[in-house]
């Protein structure tokens, strides 16, 4: 993960951990005031981010465009373009849809409970360990493990659905570097790993611009590059709903 200079100069007064025991309270300060401050990032209502989508695997590399819009507390739409054709996947906050045209499914269609999962999962603003506790999730720490040669501090985040999410935070910036969600789908167990680097601010914020992710088993993996970002844009609703055309013919 690669931070600028100028930002761990600024954090070194208020990541120093004491030598006492560490606890989950004093993990997600520090990671809060490394983000850049608790009100700071609650005051982020809205996030919209540009950039590229690249998926590697058996067929070869693809890289199309991305967009993704946020607006709290838990709305999400995501949009990956290729060739004039465009996948869409939402959560309003209650429920998900998607717009396949690479499966040759062009019409909205509602997603089923369990593939909506992760959508729902990812649709917070600040992450899940940010007032996890009015989210109605539980946080366990569970002591240093190795991320890619890094003893990262380890939080297991019960989250209010059931699935489970493993935070890792390196151990000099607090920042989150991997997170892996665990989640039940269609009866069988699902293991998303995510990393996470190339922090940057928006509206006094750091949010990772490189985001790898792949599912255990799956054999393939994204690589989210984001280009530009902007916070507190004016986003309506009806971006995240069910779009109503799709509604009356139905």
């Amino acid at each position: 993960m690669r931070i600028r200079l100028g930002f761990l100069l600024g954090l070194a007064s208020v990541v120093a951990i004491p030598a006492h025991a560490v606890t989950v309270d004093e993990l997600v300060a520090k990671n809060a005031a490394a983000r850049g401050g608790l009100d700071k990032i609650q005051a982020i209502k809205t996030l919209k981010l540009d950039g590229k989508l690249r998926f590697t695997g058996g067929f070869g590399s693809i890289e199309l465009g991305f967009v993704q819009y946020k607006k709290a507390p838990d709305a999400v739409r995501t949009e990956a373009t290729v060739q004039g054709l465009t996948q869409v996947q939402t959560w309003d906050g209650k429920e998900a849809w998607q717009i396949s045209p690479f499966q040759g499914r062009k019409d909205p269609e509602r997603m089923s409970d369990d593939d909506a999962k992760s959508l729902a999962d990812d649709a917070g603003i600040a992450g899940p360990l940010i007032d996890y506790r009015a989210r109605g999730s539980r946080v366990e720490y569970l002591g240093t493990e190795d991320v890619d040669g890094t003893p990262a501090h380890k939080l297991k985040v019960a989250l209010k659905n059931g699935d489970t999410e493993y935070v890792y935070l390196d151990p000099d910036h607090f920042l989150e570097i991997r997170v892996v969600g665990q989640r039940k789908v269609r009866g069988t167990e699902s293991e998303d790993v995510t990393d996470y680097g190339d922090y940057e601010q928006i509206a006094g914020v750091y949010f990772p611009f490189s985001i790898a992710s792949y599912t255990k088993g799956d054999g393939g993996q994204q690589q989210i590059s984001i280009d530009k970002a902007e916070a507190n844009v004016a986003i309506d609703d009806a971006l995240f709903a069910f779009p109503a055309a799709a509604k009356v013919s139905k």
